[in-house]
């Protein structure tokens, strides 16, 4: 199982980091651009956006990395980097594998107490 946590937060940051791009850089686009604002609309909070887009795709990676030796710890950012992918982007075609890989990883990884590791963390 925390081999599974630490794969899918791997994969997990890696799309976040692709939405996060594209979130980010729509918010500096539309600030920079107010057509782009008017024509495509914005974010109801981009602040959120631009700090979600950069700190759910690390979460993610170092939640993943974490889950073999810290399953607790790495779980409990898995689950922290989907919720907030989740409340900055929303639940949609972009977003459903990096939340889907996340969240799943997260609860492999608080799943994983004492059958892969001598030292259990409950």
């Amino acid at each position: 199982m925390r081999n599974a946590a630490l794969t899918l937060g791997i994969i997990a940051g890696v799309f976040g980091m692709i939405v996060g791009f594209f979130g980010f850089g729509y918010t500096e686009l539309a600030r920079e651009f107010a057509e782009v604002e008017e024509v495509f609309g914005m974010f109801d909070n981009p602040q959120l956006v631009r700090v979600v887009s950069i700190l759910s795709p690390m979460l993610a990676i170092a939640g993943g990395a974490m889950a073999k030796a810290r399953a607790l710890w790495g779980g409990i950012l898995l689950l922290l980097s989907a919720a907030g992918m989740y409340f900055a982007f929303g639940f949609n075609v972009f977003t459903m594998f990096p939340i889907a890989f996340a969240a799943l990883g997260g609860v492999l990884a608080l799943a994983a107490g004492k059958p892969d590791e001598p030292k259990a963390h409950f």
